[in-house]
């Protein structure tokens, strides 16, 4: 479970729009796959020595282009009844990620386009 966890958390990295990023703002798209503090560390620690990103001075910076995560292709919706996980509101429509990793969410319309960069 852990490990499927890092896998998220870093090709979710790998999927930075921008170039640089605090890294509160990182640590914000990282908690939507996990909140256990020692898996968090672990996907930066995964990340940088993949050379996804680079970590300075509260900052992080991509350094491989994964791509980035289309709003129209990777997020599918589903109708139901779902907490958004970033930030537990009820939802009636769950937008979920999908990344070779694995699928990620439900989110909400506003939460999902910070998870993916666009907000």
């Amino acid at each position: 479970m852990a490990d499927e966890r890092v896998e998220l958390g870093v090709e979710l990295l790998s999927k930075l729009e921008d170039e640089e990023l605090a890294l509160a703002e990182a640590m914000d798209r990282i908690e939507t796959v996990t909140r256990d503090p020692a898996t968090v560390r672990e996907i930066l620690d995964t990340a940088v020595m993949r050379g996804v990103i680079e970590r300075e001075d509260g900052v992080v910076q991509t350094t491989a282009s994964g791509g980035f995560v289309s709003q129209t292709a990777d997020v599918v919706r589903r109708e139901g009844e779902y907490d958004c996980r970033r930030c537990g509101a009820s939802i009636s429509t769950g937008h979920f990620v999908q990344l070779e990793s694995g699928e990620l969410g439900p989110f909400g319309p506003e939460c999902v386009r910070k998870v993916t960069g666009r907000e």
